[in-house]
């Protein structure tokens, strides 16, 4: 049901039957190492390039949440899913292998509540029984894409952020239990006229804050109906941008309750810079750390508010501004 002018309330109650989350070495010596399911010592994952080494970390993250469903790969009506490569050929290919319907989408770093946001829908109206939520990125082939080869050793600003290695999935069900997904904002692209992709933080701060205000406004809350409201990679640079926005809109989020992403996944003394990036930030923290948090019974009620830089290596290079966006969706328990 369309609640406000950008939200869906989820009468149904779909069902986060089962998640999991996938990482790297480097993500085995961050803060919330024991939060991922399977965390490998190899970057390559045995492949013969970053690029097979990202769809392989997909499809195993789609694999185990599968079996964690107790259910089959052709139990499940629709995979949804993205990613950063060109043509999202990460979720593309993964589908290949999976053989489940396929829809892809791009929302960049936000790709991760955007599917979560669209399953819910799709499991809410009764339009499938079963549907999985993915996304994934790899540090190196996204730093390749996106700025420069890690073998070239490019030496980078305090703005930048590091890319999470790692994969996450949710499987939706329309009965079952777990975690219920309760309402989604879809976000409106906000551009503020940045143009430096060293500097996403700043320039996806304005999204997220108009989407969490957006939502506050649709289903008439306030910051103290969450246990939890987290962004998805602002870093230290976006996410106090975006505390400093919302208190002057009258949105003021204790520093206890508003976190991101991007700086709950690694240790403070590992060199990431701003904090951490990626389809894979979010999606990993949320299906698993945070979900883990919520069957502990540590929350009850949290908001997660994926944000997304949706440039290219084409608009960068044709000196366009950086377009943003932010999804958010609440899970309750």
């Amino acid at each position: 049901m369309k609640k406000g002018s950008q939200s869906w309330v989820f009468n149904n109650n779909p069902i986060i039957l089962a998640s999991t989350a996938i990482g790297g070495p480097f993500e085995a010596k961050g803060a919330l190492a024991k939060d991922f399911d399977v965390l490998h010592d190899d970057i390559w994952l045995g492949q013969d390039s970053f690029e097979k080494a990202e769809k392989k970390l997909l499809e195993q993250a789609c694999e185990i949440v599968v079996q964690k469903g107790n259910i089959k790969n052709e139990d499940v009506d629709f995979f949804i899913s993205g990613d950063l490569m060109n043509q999202i050929i990460t979720s593309s290919f993964a589908a290949r292998t999976l053989a489940i319907p396929f829809v892809g989408i791009f929302g960049a770093c936000s790709s991760s509540m955007e599917g979560l946001a669209l399953a819910s829908l799709i499991v809410d109206s009764n339009s499938a029984d079963y549907a999985i939520a993915a996304a994934a990125t790899h540090n190196a082939s996204v730093e390749k894409q996106f700025r420069y080869p890690t073998e070239y050793g490019g030496q980078k600003p305090p703005t930048a952020q590091w890319t999470v290695t790692g994969a996450g999935a949710a499987l939706v069900a329309s009965k079952g239990s777990g975690p219920r997904v309760t309402s989604a904002t879809i976000g409106k692209v906000i551009d503020m006229g940045l143009t430096d992709p060293f500097n996403m933080g700043s320039a996806m701060a304005p999204a997220a804050v108009h989407t969490i205000e957006t939502h506050f406004r649709d289903l008439n809350r306030d910051p103290s109906y969450y246990d939890l409201i987290a962004t998805g990679d602002l870093g230290t640079v976006g996410q106090s941008i975006a505390a400093v926005l919302l208190a002057k809109d009258g949105f003021s989020i204790p520093t206890e309750k508003f976190k991101d992403c991007g700086l709950l996944i690694y240790r403070k003394d590992q060199p990431v810079f701003a904090g951490a990036s990626g389809c894979a930030c979010s999606a990993t923290v949320t299906y698993g750390h945070f979900l883990n948090r919520m069957k502990k019974g540590e929350l009850k009620k949290i908001l997660v508010v994926a944000t997304g830089a949706l440039l290219s290596p084409m608009s960068y290079q044709q000196k366009e501004s950086i377009p943003c966006i932010a999804h958010a969706v609440s899970i309750e328990i």
